[in-house]
């Protein structure tokens, strides 16, 4: 291990040659009340808060509907198609660790539930993705703890 004159360290290989640095991987702050979105992905299935007072489905995990403020919430299995809202090719990550994956897409999705959920776009190259696109859920198991709800091309 060496260190940069901005005082990072970095990892080489015994030939020598850089490694990349680790991709980061999703850490919940509120596990209690995001684990049962992360523990039905990683069954290979999409689920969402749905508010049994006013019936709107939400997203990003919350205490409360943002809609009615009321509290009691459910999770329920989603259909898990939808068309592309909008999206970005990246061709800079923002971290190293993702800077081999570039260009890649990043993309909200508005489920045909009406929820809205950031996401990667795969199964195509990015110049072909398009707003408007039908898109369905892929599971991305990216560790033996971990997986990644992302979007392909219908």
């Amino acid at each position: 291990m060496t260190t940069t004159p901005a005082g990072k360290s970095t990892s080489t290989t015994s030939d020598g040659a850089r490694q990349r640095p680790p991709k980061p991987l999703p850490r919940p702050e509120l596990k209690s009340l995001t684990a049962p979105y992360w523990d039905a992905a990683k069954r290979h299935e999409l689920v969402m808060q749905r508010c049994t007072a006013c019936a709107g489905w939400i997203f990003y995990p919350r205490e409360q509907c943002p809609v009615c403020f009321s509290q009691k919430l459910e999770w329920a299995p989603v259909s898990g198609r939808g068309r592309v809202y909008t999206y970005t090719i990246v061709y800079q990550s923002a971290h190293p660790g993702f800077q081999s994956d570039t260009p890649y897409t990043y993309g909200i999705v508005q489920l045909d539930e009406g929820v809205r959920i950031p996401t990667n776009i795969v199964g195509c190259a990015p110049q072909d993705v398009r707003v408007d696109m039908p898109v369905v859920a892929v599971f991305d198991d990216v560790s033996a703890d971990w997986t990644l709800v992302k979007f392909k091309p219908a």
